[in-house]
């Protein structure tokens, strides 16, 4: 298939499925932190405009949140069924950490799950409060346990190789490897900013459309909180990592800053832009600037990184595709601090909620972090290559023995499937975000909350309704 032998197909075809998955639990650590926000404020402000952006929002989240279980599944089958060499040799580590996500994670949103989303007139307020926290929770302890298990194969540590197969000897070793604490926070944080930008872009479109309600306008004003203070954070965690990476990773490093060879014992400066040539061994049309890199990087004005011709070629990563996917996720970060800022100094001038231009850069960056989190986790797998597991077993010796006719049909299917599932998903879940959160819900029904009689909160009960207003807005627009 277009010249592709039957490795690149199966690396393709991990890529396209984790790449689908990633975006779901992304949205969903993200949305079920916010839900438990929404909740605990109302409960504590008793101001129904938390209520109405609970029961809109969570609709959402039920959503995503089966769609990333779907996308999820197929991945832990990957595993036996195209990388079965390497559940042979690294098995008795990763195996025993995602087990202990479906034991801890899982289980725990499962079990808290349905009182959350169909409770809401069912149980008292404080349960119904404390099961909002719990899936809360559990999208956290989930994100722990697979950030470590990757974060495994990264910096692998506390282990013996025992007959060709790893041994864990130390699991606190295993879990809390060199990497993981950065990858963690930096994941995580990554969530609640795609998420902000999500539920922002969500405010701006219905803004810009004359949608204004206090609904609305708290959302917005939450996202933009969010993304003021959340953002620069994420820039600090991203720096710690990349010192980590250096440490322990350092051809990754020199993989994502196109750099070659030192020159003397001269500063290694910044490439911002140029075309690493994997062949040529060096990188094109490169525009620098001195000194910076070694200042970013090692935090000095004096120190070299290591260049690529330091490394073997065979051990270097693909500097073209990493090199770019760090600058989209760079940019991506430095545009959402700069919108960050802006919605500060819009706030302080009243024009938060009018600025029509500021709206429509909001509503364009709807989608920004979930591209950061697409092309950071291209830099930091594809810059672990050749490795699967770093240092140890190359992925060339990981994956099972198919044909190229074989992963050709199952990567074509995937494609297809997946688009079709998934698009229709992602296609429902935004006519949930045009509807817009229901405000004064309690006009037609009994006030209150939890424990009290109204209708719970269920996310296909609002397709009907969805696609009628969608039909009015259209002939609106048409007259």
């Amino acid at each position: 298939m277009f010249g592709l032998e039957a490795l690149d197909l199966a690396r393709i075809q991990f890529a396209f499925t984790v790449s689908f998955h990633i975006l779901f639990p992304a949205i969903t650590i993200g949305l079920a932190s916010f839900l438990a926000v929404l909740e605990g404020l109302w409960l504590k402000t008793h101001d129904d405009t938390y209520r109405d952006l609970y029961h809109f929002w969570s609709k959402i989240f039920a959503v995503n949140f089966g769609m990333g279980v779907v996308s999820g599944l197929v991945m832990a089958y990957e595993f036996g069924t195209n990388w079965s060499r390497f559940s042979d040799f690294a098995g008795a580590v990763t195996g025993p950490l995602l087990t202990y996500e479906v034991l801890t994670a899982f289980f725990l949103e499962a079990g808290f799950l349905g009182v959350m989303l169909f409770g809401w007139n069912r149980v008292g307020r404080g349960l119904h409060f404390f099961a909002t926290v719990m899936v809360a929770i559990g999208t956290l302890i989930s994100t722990f346990w697979i950030l470590a298990s990757n974060s495994w194969m990264q910096t692998p540590q506390g282990f013996e190789i025992v007959d060709g197969r790893v041994i864990p000897v130390d699991w606190l070793a295993v879990i809390f490897n060199p990497s993981f604490p950065y990858r963690l926070l930096h994941m995580a944080i990554a969530a609640f900013v795609a998420t902000a930008f999500f539920v922002g872009a969500s405010a701006a479109w219905h803004l810009l459309r004359g949608r204004d309600n206090p609904a609305i306008r708290r959302m917005l004003s939450m996202a933009m909180w969010m993304a003021l203070i959340v953002a620069p954070i994420q820039a600090m965690v991203g720096d710690a990592h990349g010192l980590n990476t250096l440490e322990h990773q350092p051809a990754k490093i020199a993989a994502i800053e196109g750099h070659w060879e030192n020159v003397g014992d001269e500063p290694t400066p910044l490439i911002l832009f140029g075309i690493p040539d994997m062949k040529e061994e060096r990188t094109k049309y490169a525009v620098e600037i001195p000194y910076l890199g070694s200042l970013i990087l090692t935090h000095s004005l004096d120190k070299q990184i290591p260049a690529l011709k330091s490394f073997p070629p065979e051990d270097r990563p693909n500097s073209l595709i990493v090199f770019w996917s760090f600058r989209v996720m760079v940019a991506l970060g430095m545009l959402m601090i700069a919108v960050g800022l802006w919605s500060a100094w819009l706030r302080w001038r009243g024009g938060l909620f009018t600025n029509r231009l500021f709206l429509r850069l909001v509503m364009c960056m709807g989608p920004a972090g979930l591209i950061a989190i697409l092309a950071g986790w291209f830099t930091t797998e594809i810059g672990r290559q050749p490795w699967v597991v770093y240092g140890l077993m190359r992925t060339a010796h990981a994956s099972s023995s198919h044909s190229v006719e074989q992963l050709s049909i199952t990567l074509v299917l995937f494609v297809v499937v997946y688009f079709m599932l998934f698009g229709t998903g992602f296609g429902y879940m935004m006519r949930l975000v045009r509807k817009g959160p229901k405000t004064h819900e309690s006009e037609n029904t009994p006030p209150g909350g939890p424990g009290q009689k109204r209708t719970p909160a269920r996310p296909l009960s609002a397709a009907d309704e969805s696609s009628t207003d969608d039909r009015k807005d259209r002939l609106t627009e048409g007259n």
